[in-house]
């Protein structure tokens, strides 16, 4: 029952990101958020989220992994409701600090983390990185559909003689709606996804790390060195440049990021066999090259269907590297580390990613450096492949080491 109770809020809450990340960047510019604005506003909430999730997660093994998510739960419903009934930019700089939104699609707040040590502690780890890559992939499936409804959720409204402020207020409740439902399942779920194993009373822990800590801490640097250069392409503000530079409306918009999260989930399940034949770090490294320099290309094409191609291209492979490093993470730390491992790790991607929205809110504003977010993105992201490569292709996981 744990097991698909947590598939089932994966699929909730990336359904919910993937509806709001869509229209959220055109809401905040609606209500009458510049540019800079706007990049500063993503960067805040990206930031605050770090903050958060830092606190939860690194207590989670103590304090309760189920608390916890329910606690994540209730921050996105809060969230999605001052979003929905202010445009006071204060207030919503505010809720974005404290709140769980997601400007990205992707994962935020302490659900990954937790949620990921908790399916490791009820699976064995030799069908750990499969688990994970149907979770990440129904994860991108449940964020397409969600861009999908979302742009054409506001796009039909609109068409029906909705003012677009209004139209978007709609996609925001329907956010805080997930959020309720979130905190209803996690209610469900049973003591065995918590942490078994206790540290004894003498062991120092920092960040609720013992043994693992400077495994988990140079794997963090690379981490938010990744998310960094990610951030800088977040899916809110990919959808804004392709709406600046080829006039996409948001139907069209949700049908792109819905194709393109379909692609992105097939190619997480495709890194277990990968993994199986040439390990975690090899499928991370060597999978994740070709996609950055896609990226790359995509400003570069001339007209719409060429760049929606390589987009698509790049999505294609993008994500193989996200369940064998999430495997990976679980693999060489203690079980009773693993919620704080994910959590460590995943706050130093948050707050990577916090610090770039603001530079591309900027480059927003000029014209002339419009596509740059995309050649800086796949040329950081270039550096930490070779980075990961050099100083982790030597330590194997468990399942690595043994007989097959």
């Amino acid at each position: 029952m744990d097991f698909k109770i947590l598939f089932a809020t994966r699929i909730i809450r990336l359904f919910c990101y993937g509806f709001l990340s869509l229209i959220l960047a055109l809401y905040l510019a609606q209500v009458g958020l510049t540019g800079a604005q706007i990049g500063l506003l993503f960067s805040l909430t990206l930031a605050g989220d770090a903050a958060v999730s830092l606190w939860l997660t690194t207590s989670a093994d103590r304090f309760g992994r189920r608390r916890t998510l329910l606690i994540g739960a209730l921050l996105m419903l809060g969230a999605g409701l001052v979003f929905m009934v202010t445009d006071n930019i204060a207030v919503l700089m505010a809720a974005a600090i404290v709140g769980v939104i997601s400007p990205s699609g992707n994962e935020i707040g302490p659900f990954l983390s937790v949620e990921q040590a908790s399916l490791s502690q009820i699976v064995p780890d030799q069908k750990r990185t499969h688990v994970f890559a149907w979770y990440n992939l129904t994860g991108s499936f449940a964020t397409a559909a969600g861009a999908l409804c979302g742009g054409w959720v506001a796009q039909i409204l609109q068409n029906r003689g909705w003012p677009a402020l209004d139209a978007y207020r709609v996609v925001l409740g329907a956010y805080a709606a997930g959020g309720l439902l979130l905190a209803l399942l996690f209610l469900k779920l049973s003591p065995a996804i918590e942490a078994q194993k206790k540290v004894a009373g003498s062991t120092k822990l920092v960040l609720g790390l013992h043994r693992s800590r400077g495994v988990v801490l140079r794997l963090s640097a690379l981490f938010a060195l990744d998310a960094f250069a990610g951030g800088l392409i977040l899916q809110s503000l990919m959808a804004y440049w392709f709406h600046i530079k080829f006039g996409m409306d948001t139907g069209l918009l949700g049908s792109l990021f819905f194709a393109a999260n379909v692609l992105a989930g097939i190619s997480a399940l495709l890194a277990v066999p990968l993994s199986k034949r040439f390990g975690l770090i090899n499928t991370m490294v060597f999978t994740h090259v070709p996609s950055n320099l896609l990226l790359m290309l995509v400003p570069l094409m001339p007209n719409l269907p060429l760049a929606i191609g390589l987009l698509l291209a790049r999505f294609s492979i993008s994500q193989m590297d996200v369940p064998t490093r999430q495997s990976y993470t679980m693999a060489v730390v203690a079980p009773d580390e693993r919620s704080a491992a994910a959590g460590v790790t995943g706050i130093a991607r948050s707050v990577g990613a916090s610090l770039s929205p603001l530079l591309t809110g900027m480059f927003l504003a000029n014209a002339a450096w419009l596509s740059l977010p995309f050649f800086l993105c796949g040329g950081l992201k270039l550096v930490y492949d070779l980075a990961l490569y050099r100083s982790f292709s030597a330590m194997k996981a468990p399942e690595e080491n043994r007989p097959s």
